[in-house]
């Protein structure tokens, strides 16, 4: 009956077969006696007892083979033990597993780490030219403004972030989405925003900073005789004339005129580095056969920067390269004779005719018309347009050059001194056409 703990009807209601439950020993287990050994003592060997299935009957009653329980196996709890131990080190793996994967998917669904903010000391946080979104969350978080840098990009993302160069007045701890808030308002932003034209001299540059800082321009002409403090190669031997690189700064309200100064000479060693101005100066002649030196590469570029532009630049180039290298040739006795080159003497500005002046009466060496060879040093500062053209002249054995239309700039290379006269005719009717204030 179901539950009774009793088989199915009829199970266990058949009739066991013969013998069933009498288990008996197999032929011959009984009880044998060793022979005795030939030649023993004499005493007759012994016979083994017939087995049970050969008509000898069972063992003698009371055998102690059959008589006494066989022994009890002992219980052995070192492979017990050791199966707990397994499982304990299974469950102990599941756990682990299972408790890192858990923390793997908390990390996945919870939100990156962030302060609560509003902040706690004030932080002038700089946007470089060219960051983007992720670089300026790394210099947040490594400013110590937000805790980390996926909280950032998350609230810059959600207010679709576009922001300006300069400084920001931001604090440390800040909640992420406050420093994006900062961050997208360009009425914040807390610089001295300095544009330096390429060409400029060091006295036009004074005079920029002074009037956005509302210093003197002395001020930044002693900054700049602490040629150590703001950096600038011994090469120049003190004159930063040509160092102070041409491009737009954000200054920190609170920047000195030697930190200023430093900054621009700091930009113009990035250009070094990374137009390779040391090394490709040794695959240039600057005179005598001679490699040029950085500072020469500067001085061609300044003088460059002022008589050319676009692609003219790496062809005037190319003449001032051919004329110190190569005097004698096509007429020339190896003076550039390049007016800027006078102008800059005299501290005047400007590239074209020099109106009128005696130019042998300029005593100074960097009148090119009384002295052979480049320049003692820059003239101005050149950009990276003019940078370039110097290390990248174009090969022509030109020895002169005329910028025939002042407005449009249109220069011709002449070849020798004949085809300079055809061009400098040129340009004199250019100037009585036109009356230009510029000739």
């Amino acid at each position: 009956m179901p539950g009774s703990g009793m088989p199915p009807p009829a199970y266990g209601q058949q009739e066991p077969p013969p013998g069933y439950g009498q288990q008996q020993p197999p032929p011959g287990y009984g009880r044998q006696e060793p022979p005795q050994r030939p030649g023993g003592y004499g005493e007759p060997g012994y016979e083994q007892q017939p087995g049970f299935f050969d008509g000898g009957g069972g063992p003698p009653d009371h055998d102690r083979y059959f008589d006494e329980e066989p022994p009890k196996r002992k219980r052995r709890f070192g492979g017990c033990l050791a199966v707990l131990v397994a499982m304990a080190v299974v469950v102990g793996g599941f756990y682990f597993v299972g408790d890192r994967a858990v923390d793997y998917v908390k990390d996945m669904v919870a939100p990156p780490a962030d302060y609560a903010g509003p902040g706690t000391d004030p932080v002038s946080f700089e946007v470089h030219e060219g960051d983007s979104v992720s670089a300026v969350g790394r210099n947040l978080k490594d400013a110590g403004v937000v805790k980390s840098v996926d909280a950032f990009i998350d609230a810059a993302n959600a207010e679709a972030l576009t922001v300006q160069v300069g400084f920001y007045p931001l604090k440390k701890e800040m909640k992420a989405a406050d420093a994006v808030e900062v961050l997208a308002n360009p009425e914040n932003i807390d610089t001295v925003n300095v544009t330096i034209t390429e060409g400029s001299r060091a006295k036009a540059i004074y005079k920029v900073l002074a009037e956005k800082t509302g210093k003197k321009p002395a001020d930044y002409k002693l900054a700049a005789q602490d040629t150590e403090a703001i950096g600038l190669p011994d090469y120049a031997k003190g004159n930063v004339e040509g160092y102070l690189f041409p491009a737009t700064y954000a200054f920190p309200p609170d920047a000195t005129p030697t930190e200023m100064l430093a900054m621009m000479v700091d930009r113009y060693e990035q250009a070094l580095g990374d137009n390779d101005i040391e090394a490709r100066a040794k695959q240039l002649k600057c005179g005598d056969g001679k490699a040029c030196t950085a500072e020469q590469i500067m001085t061609v570029a300044s003088l460059v920067e002022a008589e050319g532009r676009g692609e003219d630049m790496a062809k005037i180039a190319q003449v001032i390269y051919n004329r110190v290298e190569n005097p004698g040739t096509a007429g020339q006795a190896g003076f550039l004779q390049i007016d800027a080159t006078v102008n800059y003497a005299l501290g005047k500005s400007g590239s074209t005719e020099l109106g009128g002046v005696d130019v042998q009466t300029v005593d100074s060496p960097y009148n090119t018309y009384t002295n052979k060879g480049l320049p003692p040093g820059p003239i101005g500062a050149p950009g990276d347009a003019a940078i370039q053209a110097a290390l990248n002249p174009t090969e022509g054995d030109w020895y002169y050059y005329v910028t025939v239309n002042l407005k449009t700039g249109e220069t011709k290379f002449a070849k020798n001194y004949e085809q300079f006269l055809k061009y400098k005719a040129e340009y004199k009717a250019y100037c009585r056409s036109t009356k230009s204030k510029s000739c």
